[in-house]
Order: structure tokens, then sequence, then C-alpha cells
């Protein structure tokens, strides 16, 4: 082998190991939550889904949320994982239409989507906040979607607003009988209303109520000990404030205040941040993530994420700071 080809050989070895050096540190695995700090897909691209949920499917773990560049809403985009902690990007599974009269159509914003599974009816339903191109925030509407496949495609249904009432943030939640509901913002978000939705989960029905007039928003709720517990927030748009957390015996109340669940730094302003979904580990009795949004108006696309466990002291629920952690926390209870 001559110089030349010497040459060349050693250097297409350095251009090998430096692309398997930097591949690696790019897709590192975790093994630990990095709260509020940039979080990487495992092809070392930053995770946008804000504002979603998770839901375990097939023994794999499905993360939908908002797709956002600096401003604008891009869709729902849908990621998978085995563990929780790193995530595979699955593509988009509602995007915006093309049809310039649709309510989806480019330009409106879709939010907080939350997918459910219907088990008598075998599909995977989205719920999802709309606001309409070129009206704002005047919509006020939820949408429905639909798929076969948990990763979609999801096919868009319809939007409206529930017996008339205006529908902002808002999360569903299937209660142990397979029952679900909608928790939404209403009348300018001074009311919180619920709704029981339709067997297929397509549709609302009129059992419909206000469960408190507050001011609140970004609804999240779990059920822990036979009781529901409701975190929300105050409206003052993408600036942090302090969550109040509220307990019931029955899902259409009374809800009573709890107080404030958040515990550590900056706990009087929700760790910066803000409840999106609280997420039930499976076959983990009693074990919850919250899952919150630290909101970048700026940039949302660089908006970051709160995964923390939720706590519990006897009747006390509360949400500690951690800077990071692991899913072991649930297995010293």
């Amino acid at each position: 082998m001559n110089i030349k080809m010497k040459c060349l050989f050693f250097c297409l070895l350095f251009l090998f190991a430096m692309t398997c050096f930097y591949g690696h540190a790019q897709t590192a695995k975790y093994n630990q939550f990095h709260v509020g700090e940039i979080w990487l897909d495992i092809n070392g691209d930053t995770i946008n889904a804000h504002g979603g949920n998770i839901v375990y499917y097939n023994k794999t773990y499905y993360w939908f949320g908002e797709k956002r560049n600096a401003h604008q809403s891009l869709g729902v985009n849908v990621y998978s994982s085995k563990d929780l902690y790193n995530w595979k990007p699955e593509g988009l599974a509602l995007a915006h239409s093309d049809d310039t009269t649709s309510d989806i159509a480019w330009g409106g914003i879709m939010e907080r989507p939350k997918v459910i599974f219907n088990r008598k009816t075998k599909k995977f339903v989205m719920w999802f906040h709309v606001e309409v191109r070129g009206k704002g925030y005047g919509a006020a509407k939820v949408g429905v979607a639909v798929s076969d496949r948990i990763t979609g495609p999801y096919k868009f249904v319809r939007s409206f607003r529930p017996n008339g009432n205006m529908s902002r943030d808002m999360t569903v939640y299937v209660d142990d009988d397979g029952s679900a509901y909608e928790i939404y913002s209403s009348r300018e978000n001074y009311d919180m209303r619920i709704v029981k939705l339709t067997d297929d989960y397509l549709n609302v029905t009129a059992k419909d109520s206000l469960l408190f007039s507050a001011h609140r928003e970004a609804p999240a709720i779990f059920k822990y000990n036979k009781k529901y517990y409701l975190i929300t927030s105050a409206c003052t748009g993408w600036a942090s404030n302090k969550a109040i957390m509220r307990v019931a015996d029955n899902l259409y109340g009374e809800w009573k205040i709890v107080g404030n669940p958040m515990r550590g730094k900056d706990s009087n302003i929700t760790f910066g941040g803000q409840s999106a979904f609280i997420f039930p580990l499976p076959k983990k009795k009693n074990s919850f993530i919250y899952v919150g949004d630290k909101w970048n108006p700026r940039n949302l696309e660089d908006s970051r994420y709160h995964f923390l466990p939720i706590e519990f002291s006897g009747d006390d629920v509360h949400i500690d700071w951690y800077d990071t952690w692991n899913l072991d926390v649930f297995n010293k209870k």
C-alpha cells in the first residue's frame, strides 16, 4: 500500500471513529429524568410534544403532544418508548389540514392533545383544543380525531363547543368503569366544567356540569384512594403561577380546595411551569407521574418538560422538586 493510500485509509478510519463517537454522544441513553432540561429523542433531536399525554399500550409508552416551531402550531407529534426515558419519534399523529375551510387548517391552533383507547370499538380517540385560523382565541372549540393505530395518522372528525359551551384548556379522563369525560375551561376560562362522553368517545352527552368558577385552566386529574384529585393553573398567559389542587369523592363534585401541592424551589410558581397531565404508572398501584410544561413564549419549540413523582404521606398529596430522579422511587414506597 503506497503512502497516499495509507493516508486515505487512516483519514477514513478517523472520520468513521469520530462519526461513531459523536453519533453515540447524541444518542446516549438516558437512565433518569433531567427535569426542565433539554430532552433529546433517540435521533438526537429535541423532543417536541407539549401539553399532551402518555398512553401505555402493548407494553409500550406513547407520548402525544403539540408540535411547535417558535410561535406556530404544527400539529400533534407522537413518540414511543419502552422505559419513559428514551423516546423514538413516530411522526405526526395529526396534521393541520390543507383545506382552508377546515377548522384545523394551517394557521390555526391545536393544543393539549389527549389520546384515549376505547376498549369496545378498539379505536384510539384524540381530543384537543381547537382555535380556527384567523380567529385568534375566539373559536374556543374542542376537536375529535380517531385512528385504528395508536401512532395514527388520526382522522379529524369535527370540532364543536360541548353543549354550546366554550372549551379551551382541557383534558380527558377514563374512569375505572370505562366511562370517559372531558374536563374543560369555559366562559372565557372563568368556569371549569365536566361532560361525560358517549360510549364511543366521539361525542359528548348532555351530562354536562359546572365544577367551579375560579378563572382556572390547565386541568390535570388522577384518582387515588377512591378520591379524585384535580390540579389547575391560574390564567396568567404564558407566565407561571401557583397551582391549586382540589379533591372530590365524585367527578361532578363537590370539589374542595386542598392547596398548592408543589414543594421545593419555585413551588409558588409551579416550578416555572404549568400542569398538563397526570400519568398513572401501569402495574404500579398508587404510582403517578406529574407531567408539566415549562413554557418558553419566545420559542415554544424550546419549551421544556417537568416529569415529577407524586408522593403521598397519609392524606397529604404533594409534588416535590427534583433536578434528577428515576423510576426507582416508586419501588422504594
